[in-house]
């Protein structure tokens, strides 16, 4: 009986190591190179940052001004400049992807020509 006890014990902290064991590891990086953004990129991460901190602000404001935290005059001082905000960095971040998209067409999709 204390024999297949310390069997059974033996198999289940085996299964434990043997389950455990990809965790255990550390994971080994296929390189510790990072690309460099170009121009466009760069300019698209920092308008989709304004594009987030924007609608951060406003969802705050939204949530402030529901609580009480922030009375309605303050509100509709606030409001307008945060909405303006939030409105040209998503504009800018629309034709930041349209100029993208007519400098490389994608692969498969006919090119529209313009007619004026």
């Amino acid at each position: 009986m204390t024999l297949a006890l310390l069997l059974a014990a033996l198999l289940a902290v085996t299964c434990v190591v043997v389950v455990a064991l990809p965790f255990l590891r550390e994971p080994e990086p296929e390189s510790d190179h990072l690309d460099e953004l170009d121009e466009n990129e760069r300019r698209r991460l920092e308008l989709l940052e304004a594009r987030d901190r924007a609608l951060a602000a406003l969802k705050e404001l939204e949530f402030d001004h529901r609580t009480g935290t922030v009375s309605d005059e303050d509100y509709r001082a606030l409001v307008g400049p945060l909405r303006r905000d939030a409105a040209s960095a998503l504009q800018a971040l629309g034709d930041a992807g349209e100029a993208t998209r007519e400098a490389t067409p994608e692969k498969g999709r006919p090119t529209r020509e313009r007619t004026s």
